[in-house]
């Protein structure tokens, strides 16, 4: 509401301000809160104190949970837990922002706080999501993958910067801003970087259901663990319950962001003063909901304790599973090998990863002295 209209309402606005939403911003007087009609402020609707402070202290709780986590893991999973981490307090301050302009509705710093580190934060916590898909991909193998594992990090944790600066930079435009053209300018910004993140993670969704359908594929091929990466630790986290949690909870925790990030596109489409502003229930139910769900899923079942050692830089370093000719001395090394070549060569299904199978159908086109290994036919 303009200045003009609150002094036809109330009467001049006192001594010392121009306007009496810059008064209320700058005392907080009950007369403020009591005015009718409301003396309007950047707000469409006042957030709930209540409401926003629990999901603060919630966003808080499940920082501490991802920090504890850490440490437990023997801190493997650093780059999660810093993409997480980074989420989360962009999170705990959005919602204290929000918390904050329950009281003081007419000052703008609470405003755009929230609105900045709110539109980012999810980022964030999507470049933790995307790191969990190489290391799926690298405890099935690479072969169940249209791409190397690495690949996927490579691919889509730019693409997720992008969406960040976009975001970042179209929030501190906005906010620094007092002009109308420069402060469309960041919103636009805005929505631009949120649609990128939109379209980042569908083709994540797509791609990862791809790779879900081929590891379908090459089990009903091949047997429920023959076709798969069978050197360890892959072979035995594979074969836990928590392995097969961590899919559908990273398949809920991906969802929900992609559900919150369509909605903040629609809601900022429509402007800083659009009808969805005014819907806190909303903002609520698509925003503050779908990210708690997101990291809570992925607290209860963190990769750090799901993937172990694959999590660390000092494994990728090493080569993970990959190693020369010369180590390979052992017979899991060997079947894994036989594996690979099958995978990429008649893919032969009936004794995949057998080599005496092999010997005894005469398929088998290896050096016969390695026979001795499996034993005679």
């Amino acid at each position: 509401m303009s200045s003009t209209v609150n002094e036809d309402n109330h009467g001049p606005a006192p001594e010392g301000y121009d306007t009496w939403e810059k008064y209320c911003a700058a005392t907080t007087a009950q007369f403020c809160f009591d005015a009718q009609p409301p003396i309007e402020g950047v707000w469409e609707k006042i957030p709930s104190l209540t409401t926003n402070a629990i999901f603060a202290a919630l966003f808080g709780v499940s920082f501490i949970a991802f920090i504890i986590t850490y440490f437990r893991s023997r801190r493997q999973g650093t780059f999660f837990t810093v993409m997480m981490c980074l989420g989360l307090l962009c999170e705990i301050i959005g919602y204290a922002g929000r918390a904050a302009s329950a009281k003081n509705p007419w000052d703008d710093m609470g405003f755009m706080i929230q609105i900045v580190t709110l539109t980012i934060g999810p980022a964030f916590l999507a470049a933790g999501i995307y790191t969990c898909l190489a290391k799926v991909v690298s405890v099935y193998g690479e072969e169940s993958s249209r791409l190397p594992a690495g690949w996927y990090t490579r691919i889509f944790i730019p693409c997720d910067v992008v969406s960040l600066v976009l975001q970042a930079s179209g929030g501190g435009i906005a906010a620094a801003s007092d002009d109308i053209d420069l402060l469309n300018m960041g919103n636009n910004i805005m929505i631009a970087g949120l649609s990128f993140q939109v379209f980042i993670l569908a083709v994540f969704l797509a791609v990862s259901g791809e790779f879900l359908l081929r590891v379908r594929n090459r089990k009903k091929t091949y047997g429920p663990d023959a076709g798969f990466e069978q050197a360890e630790p892959a072979k035995s986290i594979r074969q836990g319950f928590m392995f097969k949690a961590i899919m559908i909870a990273l398949a809920v925790s991906t969802v929900a962001i992609f559900w919150r990030s369509c909605f903040r596109v629609a809601e900022l489409s429509e402007g800083w003063n659009g009808p969805l502003m005014a819907r806190e229930d909303l903002f609520i139910a698509f925003e503050s909901v779908m990210i708690l769900i997101a990291v809570v899923v992925m607290n209860v079942f963190n990769p750090c304790m799901v993937f172990g050692v694959m999590m660390s830089s000092k494994w990728r370093k090493q080569g993970g599973f990959r190693k020369s000719e010369s180590t390979a001395t052992t017979s899991s090394d060997e079947e894994l090998n036989v594996l690979r070549q099958s995978a990429q060569g008649s893919r032969r299904a009936a004794g995949f990863g057998n080599q005496r199978y092999y010997q005894s159908q005469g398929h088998h086109n290896g050096n016969q002295n390695q026979n001795s290994r499996y034993g005679d036919v």
